[in-house]
Protein backbone atom coordinates (compact mmCIF):
# COMPACT_ATOMS: atom_id res chain seq x y z
CA UNK A 1 0.00 0.00 0.00
CA UNK A 2 0.96 3.36 -0.69
CA UNK A 3 1.10 6.28 1.69
CA UNK A 4 -1.59 8.99 1.28
CA UNK A 5 -0.33 12.04 -0.06
CA UNK A 6 -1.49 15.45 -0.10
CA UNK A 7 -2.93 16.54 -3.56
CA UNK A 8 -1.18 19.20 -5.17
CA UNK A 9 -1.94 22.87 -4.59
CA UNK A 10 -4.27 21.64 -1.84
CA UNK A 11 -3.27 23.32 1.84
CA UNK A 12 -1.26 21.31 3.48
CA UNK A 13 -2.61 19.82 7.03
CA UNK A 14 -2.57 21.06 10.10
CA UNK A 15 -0.43 19.51 12.65
CA UNK A 16 -2.06 18.36 15.95
CA UNK A 17 -0.20 20.60 18.96
CA UNK A 18 0.92 17.53 21.39
CA UNK A 19 -0.38 18.22 24.78
CA UNK A 20 2.21 16.75 27.56
CA UNK A 21 0.51 14.70 29.98
CA UNK A 22 -0.31 15.39 33.96
CA UNK A 23 3.20 14.94 35.84
CA UNK A 24 5.17 14.22 32.40
CA UNK A 25 6.84 18.33 32.69
CA UNK A 26 10.65 18.09 33.45
CA UNK A 27 11.62 18.43 37.07
CA UNK A 28 14.11 21.05 38.13
CA UNK A 29 17.57 19.37 38.52
CA UNK A 30 19.04 19.91 41.74
CA UNK A 31 22.31 21.89 40.57
CA UNK A 32 20.10 24.38 38.69
CA UNK A 33 17.74 25.44 41.66
CA UNK A 34 21.52 25.85 43.75
CA UNK A 35 22.74 27.47 40.53
CA UNK A 36 19.75 29.85 40.95
CA UNK A 37 19.74 30.27 44.66
CA UNK A 38 23.47 31.08 44.31
CA UNK A 39 23.18 33.67 42.07
CA UNK A 40 20.54 35.10 43.66
CA UNK A 41 22.30 35.29 47.13
CA UNK A 42 25.04 37.03 45.84
CA UNK A 43 22.72 39.30 43.76
CA UNK A 44 21.68 41.36 47.35
CA UNK A 45 24.33 43.85 46.92
CA UNK A 46 25.08 44.44 50.57
CA UNK A 47 26.10 41.10 50.78
CA UNK A 48 29.53 40.91 50.11
CA UNK A 49 30.14 44.16 52.55
CA UNK A 50 28.41 42.61 55.44
CA UNK A 51 30.26 38.92 55.08
CA UNK A 52 33.45 40.95 53.95
CA UNK A 53 33.72 43.99 56.83
CA UNK A 54 32.19 41.53 59.18
CA UNK A 55 34.97 38.88 58.70
CA UNK A 56 37.65 41.85 58.83
CA UNK A 57 36.25 42.47 62.19
CA UNK A 58 36.25 39.73 63.94
CA UNK A 59 39.94 38.61 62.37
CA UNK A 60 41.08 42.08 64.07
CA UNK A 61 39.42 41.42 67.33
CA UNK A 62 40.75 38.18 67.50
CA UNK A 63 44.24 39.48 67.01
CA UNK A 64 43.58 42.36 68.96
CA UNK A 65 42.97 39.99 71.89
CA UNK A 66 45.97 38.03 71.08
CA UNK A 67 48.54 41.07 71.33
CA UNK A 68 47.23 41.85 74.53
CA UNK A 69 47.62 38.49 76.06
CA UNK A 70 51.06 38.46 74.49
CA UNK A 71 51.53 42.31 76.05
CA UNK A 72 50.60 41.10 79.41
CA UNK A 73 52.80 38.22 79.91
CA UNK A 74 56.83 38.04 80.24
CA UNK A 75 59.10 35.24 79.18
CA UNK A 76 59.70 34.88 83.06
CA UNK A 77 56.09 33.87 84.38
CA UNK A 78 55.63 30.76 85.33
CA UNK A 79 52.08 29.58 83.88
CA UNK A 80 50.79 26.76 84.12
CA UNK A 81 49.96 24.19 81.26
CA UNK A 82 45.90 24.69 81.85
CA UNK A 83 46.90 28.29 82.42
CA UNK A 84 48.60 28.43 79.13
CA UNK A 85 45.98 26.55 77.11
CA UNK A 86 43.24 28.63 78.21
CA UNK A 87 45.04 31.84 77.11
CA UNK A 88 45.82 30.85 73.91
CA UNK A 89 42.75 29.10 73.35
CA UNK A 90 40.68 32.35 74.36
CA UNK A 91 42.95 34.21 72.31
CA UNK A 92 42.12 32.66 69.47
CA UNK A 93 38.74 32.98 69.37
CA UNK A 94 37.39 35.45 72.15
CA UNK A 95 33.36 35.61 72.83
CA UNK A 96 33.31 39.31 71.32
CA UNK A 97 34.11 37.95 67.91
CA UNK A 98 31.78 34.71 68.70
CA UNK A 99 29.06 37.27 69.16
CA UNK A 100 29.71 39.30 65.60
CA UNK A 101 29.45 35.91 63.63
CA UNK A 102 25.99 35.07 65.46
CA UNK A 103 24.42 38.15 64.36
CA UNK A 104 25.77 38.48 61.29
CA UNK A 105 25.27 34.65 60.34
CA UNK A 106 21.61 34.81 62.01
CA UNK A 107 20.27 37.90 60.16
CA UNK A 108 22.20 36.35 56.73
CA UNK A 109 19.68 33.09 57.22
CA UNK A 110 16.92 35.83 57.43
CA UNK A 111 17.50 37.90 54.86
CA UNK A 112 17.93 34.68 52.23
CA UNK A 113 14.37 34.23 52.88
CA UNK A 114 12.55 37.23 54.03
CA UNK A 115 13.88 39.20 51.33
CA UNK A 116 11.94 37.00 48.76
CA UNK A 117 8.81 37.44 50.92
CA UNK A 118 9.42 41.65 50.77
CA UNK A 119 10.10 41.86 46.98
CA UNK A 120 7.36 39.46 46.31
CA UNK A 121 9.48 37.28 44.35
CA UNK A 122 8.64 33.97 46.58
CA UNK A 123 5.30 33.96 44.12
CA UNK A 124 7.88 33.68 41.15
CA UNK A 125 10.08 31.33 42.73
CA UNK A 126 7.17 28.72 43.89
CA UNK A 127 5.34 28.83 40.49
CA UNK A 128 8.77 28.02 38.80
CA UNK A 129 9.43 24.87 40.93
CA UNK A 130 6.75 24.03 42.80
CA UNK A 131 8.42 21.60 44.92
CA UNK A 132 8.69 23.87 47.84
CA UNK A 133 10.71 21.00 49.38
CA UNK A 134 13.61 21.51 47.12
CA UNK A 135 13.65 25.55 47.09
CA UNK A 136 14.36 25.22 50.95
CA UNK A 137 16.86 22.45 50.85
CA UNK A 138 18.51 24.66 47.71
CA UNK A 139 18.51 27.56 49.85
CA UNK A 140 20.06 25.93 52.57
CA UNK A 141 22.17 24.28 50.82
CA UNK A 142 23.78 27.51 49.30
CA UNK A 143 23.57 29.55 52.72
CA UNK A 144 25.64 26.59 54.35
CA UNK A 145 28.17 26.58 51.64
CA UNK A 146 28.62 30.27 52.20
CA UNK A 147 28.58 30.65 55.95
CA UNK A 148 30.85 27.44 56.28
CA UNK A 149 33.27 29.05 54.27
CA UNK A 150 32.70 32.84 55.99
CA UNK A 151 33.45 30.54 59.70
CA UNK A 152 36.17 28.62 58.16
CA UNK A 153 37.87 31.63 56.70
CA UNK A 154 37.63 33.69 60.00
CA UNK A 155 38.44 31.02 62.81
CA UNK A 156 41.45 29.54 60.51
CA UNK A 157 43.27 32.93 60.07
CA UNK A 158 42.25 34.00 63.96
CA UNK A 159 43.77 31.04 65.26
CA UNK A 160 46.95 30.53 62.55
CA UNK A 161 47.70 34.83 62.88
CA UNK A 162 46.77 34.58 66.80
CA UNK A 163 49.02 31.80 67.46
CA UNK A 164 51.65 33.14 66.09
CA UNK A 165 51.87 35.91 67.95
CA UNK A 166 51.31 34.06 70.91
CA UNK A 167 54.62 32.02 69.90
CA UNK A 168 56.73 34.70 71.15
CA UNK A 169 55.65 34.10 75.12
CA UNK A 170 55.94 30.35 74.66
CA UNK A 171 52.01 30.62 74.59
CA UNK A 172 51.26 29.41 70.87
CA UNK A 173 49.61 26.11 70.09
CA UNK A 174 49.35 23.85 66.79
CA UNK A 175 46.31 22.69 65.11
CA UNK A 176 47.78 19.55 65.94
CA UNK A 177 47.60 20.22 69.88
CA UNK A 178 45.12 18.71 72.12
CA UNK A 179 41.85 20.50 71.85
CA UNK A 180 43.10 23.20 69.20
CA UNK A 181 41.13 21.42 66.10
CA UNK A 182 37.99 21.48 68.54
CA UNK A 183 38.37 24.71 69.17
CA UNK A 184 38.56 26.26 65.33
CA UNK A 185 35.89 23.39 64.61
CA UNK A 186 34.13 24.55 66.54
CA UNK A 187 34.15 28.76 65.73
CA UNK A 188 33.49 27.63 62.23
CA UNK A 189 30.49 25.80 62.55
CA UNK A 190 29.05 28.57 64.69
CA UNK A 191 28.00 31.04 61.83
CA UNK A 192 26.21 28.11 59.71
CA UNK A 193 24.37 26.69 62.47
CA UNK A 194 23.16 30.39 63.46
CA UNK A 195 22.58 30.99 59.81
CA UNK A 196 20.01 28.06 59.51
CA UNK A 197 18.47 29.37 63.20
CA UNK A 198 17.77 32.47 61.15
CA UNK A 199 16.40 30.69 58.25
CA UNK A 200 13.74 28.87 59.90
CA UNK A 201 12.78 32.19 61.87
CA UNK A 202 12.30 33.97 58.21
CA UNK A 203 10.16 31.46 56.97
CA UNK A 204 8.18 31.28 60.12
CA UNK A 205 8.16 35.05 60.62
CA UNK A 206 8.36 36.88 57.00
CA UNK A 207 9.34 39.60 58.23
CA UNK A 208 12.97 41.74 58.16
CA UNK A 209 12.60 43.56 61.65
CA UNK A 210 10.54 40.64 63.14
CA UNK A 211 13.19 37.85 62.25
CA UNK A 212 16.00 40.07 62.81
CA UNK A 213 14.62 40.62 66.77
CA UNK A 214 13.84 37.38 67.08
CA UNK A 215 16.76 35.73 66.37
CA UNK A 216 19.00 37.76 68.30
CA UNK A 217 17.04 37.28 71.58
CA UNK A 218 17.15 33.05 70.86
CA UNK A 219 20.46 33.13 70.25
CA UNK A 220 21.45 35.48 72.85
CA UNK A 221 19.21 36.31 75.92
CA UNK A 222 17.56 32.43 75.53
CA UNK A 223 20.63 30.85 76.55
CA UNK A 224 20.76 33.79 79.83
CA UNK A 225 17.47 32.45 81.38
CA UNK A 226 18.19 28.71 81.68
CA UNK A 227 19.81 27.68 85.33
CA UNK A 228 22.30 25.39 85.35
CA UNK A 229 21.51 24.34 88.80
CA UNK A 230 18.51 22.60 87.63
CA UNK A 231 19.15 19.20 85.44
CA UNK A 232 16.02 20.02 82.81
CA UNK A 233 17.07 23.62 82.77
CA UNK A 234 20.81 23.19 82.05
CA UNK A 235 19.54 20.68 79.79
CA UNK A 236 17.92 22.91 77.54
CA UNK A 237 20.43 26.27 78.24
CA UNK A 238 23.40 23.33 76.92
CA UNK A 239 21.36 23.04 73.17
CA UNK A 240 21.60 26.69 72.73
CA UNK A 241 24.52 27.44 69.91
CA UNK A 242 26.35 30.12 72.52
CA UNK A 243 26.50 27.50 75.15
CA UNK A 244 27.64 24.79 73.16
CA UNK A 245 30.09 26.69 71.88
CA UNK A 246 31.67 27.78 74.87
CA UNK A 247 31.62 24.62 76.42
CA UNK A 248 33.46 23.39 73.06
CA UNK A 249 36.06 26.27 73.03
CA UNK A 250 37.41 25.80 76.88
CA UNK A 251 40.02 22.69 76.38
CA UNK A 252 40.83 22.30 80.07
CA UNK A 253 38.86 22.70 82.84
CA UNK A 254 41.11 21.78 85.52
CA UNK A 255 40.97 25.04 87.00
CA UNK A 256 37.01 25.96 86.54
CA UNK A 257 34.70 25.92 89.01
CA UNK A 258 32.02 23.66 87.36
CA UNK A 259 28.15 24.14 88.06
CA UNK A 260 26.32 21.06 89.20
CA UNK A 261 24.74 20.15 85.50
CA UNK A 262 27.96 21.24 83.38
CA UNK A 263 27.58 21.15 79.51
CA UNK A 264 29.35 18.18 77.75
CA UNK A 265 31.25 17.96 74.82
CA UNK A 266 29.15 15.25 73.24
CA UNK A 267 25.98 17.20 73.53
CA UNK A 268 27.58 20.48 72.52
CA UNK A 269 28.19 18.36 69.18
CA UNK A 270 24.80 17.23 69.25
CA UNK A 271 23.41 20.99 69.52
CA UNK A 272 25.61 21.77 66.88
CA UNK A 273 24.03 18.87 64.80
CA UNK A 274 20.17 19.46 66.06
CA UNK A 275 20.05 22.85 65.07
CA UNK A 276 20.67 23.01 61.32
CA UNK A 277 17.89 19.82 60.99
CA UNK A 278 15.07 20.68 63.32
CA UNK A 279 16.13 24.23 61.20
CA UNK A 280 15.41 22.74 58.14
CA UNK A 281 12.17 20.48 58.91
CA UNK A 282 10.81 23.64 60.55
CA UNK A 283 11.21 25.43 57.30
CA UNK A 284 10.18 22.95 54.88
CA UNK A 285 6.85 22.17 56.91
CA UNK A 286 5.57 25.42 57.24
CA UNK A 287 6.77 26.57 53.79
CA UNK A 288 5.09 23.43 52.37
CA UNK A 289 1.40 24.18 54.41
CA UNK A 290 1.27 27.76 54.53
CA UNK A 291 -0.55 29.86 51.85
CA UNK A 292 1.30 32.81 50.34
Amino acid sequence: MSAPTTPIGAPPRPRTATVPRAGTEPRARFRDLFAAEWIRFWSLRSMPWVLGVSALVVIGANLKAAKYTYDHTTPDDPVSAAGASWAATNASFTVFAADIVMIVAGSVGAVVIVSEYATGMIRTTLAAVPDRRAVVTAKASVLAAVMLGYGGLTAGVSFGFGQAILSGRHLGLSITDPGALRVVSAAALLAPVCAFVGLALGVLIRHAAGTVVTTVLLLFLAPASFSESNRWTALVGHAMPLTAWQRLARVDLTETLLPPYPATVGGSWAAYAAWPVLSLLVAVIVLRRRDL
